[in-house]
């Protein structure tokens, strides 16, 4: 089974990470967070704790890479609750290319 994620075809994160920006694009997806978390109503309890986590406050600073990745269900979720289709795209792509 083959998915279309419209990333591109000719890069292959197990041969080889180049060309491949995944910090960008992790970066991309908090950006995309942040704005949603803006929005009055779209915030919650596990949304301050990710904010928490991301600046580092029990522990040290994760980078967005692996944040994004070990609460991939919640980010989608998120996306996915506001028809945000853009971002669900960027998402699948960093999910196929650095995850």
């Amino acid at each position: 089974m083959t998915l279309e994620c419209g990333c591109n075809k000719n890069r292959d994160r197990y041969v080889s990470f180049e060309g491949i920006d995944c910090d960008g694009n992790a970066r991309r997806i908090m950006e995309l967070i942040d704005q949603h978390l803006a929005i009055p109503g779209r915030n919650n309890r596990f949304w301050e704790y990710f904010c928490k986590k991301r600046e580092g406050g029990s522990g040290p600073r994760p980078d967005d890479l692996f944040l994004i990745h070990a609460n991939i269900n919640q980010v989608r979720e998120l996306f996915e609750t506001w028809n945000d289709q853009a971002a669900l795209q960027l998402l699948e792509q960093l999910e196929e290319e650095c995850c």
